[in-house]
């Protein structure tokens, strides 16, 4: 990389200079390591853009680490600057997933719109135990940067999301720093809104589909924290959307929300209504839709998915 591109006066690196006075972007380019560089592992043409996937070895998981981009056409012309939206996926599963059964594309070609699609965890780090269930370990990275010994070495889905994967992106492809999104599905809504609220102003739009909105009350958000974050439940709260959201302090948010009525996980695990409830008593705008007879899959999401490019792009000004 030839990270004189990057101005060290961007919205991005003012941002870290403020929340995270240790962070460099230098230290994801080239110059130090070959972590920086991006290797194409797939390309296929989708509405006039490119649907693309990457691989690229992490400084923050220590583990070759994939994501996947869509490119819409306008990215190909000169001095093109597009805005840029994560989608963070679910508990077992990959970046291929939204990729190939929300159809995203469609409505991002449409809006000009950068979409970067990460994997769920480090992956092949063999640790003992990170194979042993689908709710904890190897596809359910939770977006938290693990504390305890055993994992903290490569569990790091928090700092990936929000400062190493975001550098290479910036780095790599007309992205518009300026004009940065969040979303999300399960635990990776829970992961949306949580980058959302511990990062402000560094997303200008947030939504999720069927998030676990407050895992330190349910059995996934439980199993998960102590095992990356240890006993001390207080510890917890730091990735907590309605913990977070009480000390939330930043530019306005809409924080836009479906979730299906019919979901089995529902009541047991997402939780939604205590979301709710933590935006009102905070003052936190939170679109809470509640759609009949959907359940937790894909069907839902590729049901709704155009609404929420739309909302991103409504705050991001396309």
């Amino acid at each position: 990389f030839d990270i004189s591109i990057v101005a060290s006066s961007s919205p991005f690196c003012e941002h870290f200079r403020r929340f995270r006075p240790g962070f460099s972007l230098r230290k994801y380019s080239g110059t130090n390591t070959m972590a920086g560089e991006l290797k194409q592992v797939a390309c296929n043409k989708m509405f006039g853009g490119l649907q693309k996937v990457f691989e690229h070895e992490s400084l923050k998981c220590k583990c070759t680490m994939k994501f996947g981009v869509f490119l819409p056409e306008k990215a190909q012309e000169d001095e093109a600057k597009l805005p840029v939206l994560y989608y963070l996926s679910g508990l077992t599963c990959s970046e291929q997933n939204v990729v190939t059964k929300s159809g995203f594309q469609r409505y991002a070609a449409e809006c000009n719109m950068i979409v970067v699609c990460p994997d769920t965890s480090p992956r092949g780090c063999n640790i003992e135990g990170e194979e042993d269930g689908w709710d904890f370990g190897t596809g359910a990275g939770f977006y938290v940067d693990a504390t305890e010994d055993k994992w903290k070495t490569n569990y790091n889905m928090y700092s990936y999301i929000t400062e190493e994967l975001p550098a290479l992106v910036n780095l790599n492809f007309p992205t518009d720093m300026e004009r940065q999104g969040i979303t999300g599905h399960s635990m990776g809504g829970h992961g949306a809104i949580i980058c959302a609220l511990k990062n402000p102003g560094l997303y200008k739009s947030v939504s999720a589909f069927s998030p676990i909105c407050n895992p330190v009350d349910c059995p996934w958000g439980e199993k998960a924290f102590t095992g990356y974050l240890g006993a001390d439940k207080e510890s917890w709260k730091a990735y907590d959307s309605c913990h977070l959201v009480k000390s939330y302090n930043g530019p306005p948010l809409v924080i836009l929300v479906d979730q299906g009525k019919a979901d089995n996980f529902l009541e047991r695990e997402l939780k939604s209504d205590h979301l709710v409830k933590a935006c009102q008593e905070a003052g936190v705008a939170c679109i809470m839709r509640m759609q009949e007879g959907y359940d937790h899959s894909y069907y839902f999401i590729a049901s709704f998915i155009g609404d929420h490019i739309q909302h991103h792009a409504k705050f991001m000004n396309v």
